[in-house]
């Protein structure tokens, strides 16, 4: 690999890494709006199955709770697994261009809905149908996008859950995701023997930035480094769906 894909490559991860570390969240999302600059989605995609697989493990294994939250979510993670595969059989090979503004709406939406704190409220009533849905969608976007924040996190946010099965929620979903997203992308022969080893390499300085992130947590104002990450996020978003048109 050339030098300096490498330092793009890792450069990602780290920033990506540091920003999970802080606020429990954002390394796909931050990991792809900032390898989208240099190179295809689906490229970025294959990048980050290794780091986002192995972080979010470790956050849902943190958890206190991890077989209620199965029992509570199995419908919304079988409908984004489900929502990923097909959505990649659906989409055409050569959206290369669709899937970047595809990619740059779906930051600019996550980053809004973090600027205003939009706070859906899930009533327990709906919830089995609800979760169905907002899997189905956040499947879909994945694949189109290799982000899959969309509509997840708001809906696991509007659960009412207590923090730390929050954060073992968005764990169990965004690991749920990342195993489809390798699913789809191998079977369409995008995540082969080389893709899977850059992505093993990417996974060290995503640690590091992790590790990073969270030595610094309690030293900082979270919603002031929040407010700068979705702000940061947003314009990354906008400078993907306008790239077509600024090229």
């Amino acid at each position: 690999m050339e030098t300096s894909y490498l330092l793009a490559v890792g450069a990602s991860f780290l920033v990506a890494g540091f920003v999970k570390g802080v606020v429990g969240l954002g390394l796909p999302t931050v990991a792809m709006g900032t390898l989208s600059l240099v190179m295809p989605p689906v490229q970025a995609a294959a990048l980050l199955i290794v780091p986002s697989m192995v972080t979010n493990i470790w956050q849902l294994a943190a958890g206190p709770g991890l077989r209620a939250l199965l029992r509570r979510l199995w419908p919304m993670l079988t409908a984004v697994m489900a929502g990923t595969v097909a959505g990649g059989a659906l989409l055409p090979a050569d959206s290369g261009t669709l899937a970047v503004v595809a990619l740059g709406v779906a930051l600019m939406l996550y980053a809004l809905a973090g600027l205003f704190s939009l706070q859906l409220r899930v009533p327990a009533r709906h919830e089995a149908w609800l979760g169905l849905m907002a899997g189905a969608v956040t499947g879909l976007v994945t694949a189109a996008t290799g982000v899959f924040v969309i509509p997840a996190v708001p809906y696991l946010q509007g659960l009412g859950l207590a923090r730390d099965a929050l954060v073992q929620a968005l764990g169990l979903a965004f690991t749920a995701s990342t195993v489809a997203l390798a699913a789809s992308l191998a079977l369409h022969g995008d995540f082969s023997l080389g893709a899977a080893g850059a992505s093993a390499y990417a996974l060290l300085p995503a640690l590091a930035g992790m590790l990073a992130g969270q030595w610094l947590r309690g030293r900082i104002a979270q919603h002031v480094f929040r407010r700068c990450f979705f702000v940061g996020l947003f314009a990354l978003g906008l400078h993907a769906a306008l790239k077509p048109w600024l090229a």
